[in-house]
């Protein structure tokens, strides 16, 4: 099967990002809710790996969650997606840990949340330098960014081996109802992931999925790894984050089925 072709038989993974447990414990201090134990918890309900966010400002996950994380993580024989900012200190940090990946992210002090994707295009040279370091650890580096052709080239052309796409300004204009919007975000990602797919880029996506919103990203054949956190952890008040995560690993699993038959999940 040729790179224009990709197999839809693979299972579809599942990263669950636990970053705001964190945000919940550090909303009071002290100890709890404890991430480390929101990661056990979503290995134990079917997560094929955990996403940890490690910020500047140190908002929700700390230095201290990253030793616990990689020190669990190591005994599940689970992967650890550590997302970063492109810095020295953030680089020197992963690099002492080897995490099983390691995602570049734009990140700004005074956002909420990731708005968006890397600028990598006008930034080429300092990002393939970046990058190589961690390559050469061992760690599997992608890139975080927005649906479009120039960035997903410019990543090719650093030596990014995988792209996560920002599924965002999609779930956006799902949850505020405006249709037209929402189904011009979906092709684009769609059409994204086949170019990146075409290159011979891994493709993976999250940002603000839902259970809404999940089913037609799960079911572009060139994905092959979606990452959840906000929603799951928001969800996990009403359900728990077993019942969440389970419900969200169904989902994906179903809308692989209905695009691909029976074999597909």
């Amino acid at each position: 099967m040729s790179r224009t072709e990709p197999s839809p038989a693979g299972r579809l993974r599942l990263g669950v990002n636990i970053d705001h447990v964190a945000t919940i414990r550090n909303a009071r201090g002290g100890a709890h809710p404890d991430p480390i134990k929101a990661a056990r918890l979503a290995a134990a309900a079917g997560a094929d790996g955990i996403t940890a966010h490690l910020r500047e400002d140190r908002r929700h996950i700390t230095d201290e969650d990253i030793e616990g994380l990689t020190d669990l993580l190591n005994g599940l024989r689970l992967p650890l997606n550590f997302e970063m900012a492109a810095t020295a200190e953030m680089q020197a940090i992963a690099l002492r840990h080897k995490p099983h990946a390691v995602c570049i992210v734009p990140e700004k002090r005074e956002e909420r949340t990731t708005e968006g994707g890397l600028e990598v295009a006008r930034e080429e040279n300092r990002l393939a330098h970046f990058i190589a370091p961690l390559r050469e650890a061992g760690c599997r580096v992608s890139i975080f960014i927005a649906a479009d052709e120039r960035q997903i080239e410019a990543a090719h052309r650093i030596g990014a081996p995988v792209i996560e796409l920002h599924t965002g300004a999609y779930c956006d204009a799902h949850h505020e109802e405006r249709f037209d919007a929402r189904d011009a975000e979906l092709e684009r990602l769609r059409n994204c992931a086949a170019f990146a797919h075409d290159l011979g880029l891994e493709v993976h996506a999250g940002h603000g999925l839902s259970f809404d919103t999940v089913a037609p990203v799960a079911a572009f054949p060139e994905v092959v790894e979606l990452n959840i956190g906000h929603f799951l952890v928001g969800e996990a008040i009403f359900s728990g984050l077993d019942s969440a995560i389970r419900r969200m690993r169904d989902a994906m699993d179903a809308a692989r089925r209905e695009a691909f038959g029976e074999g597909a999940a």
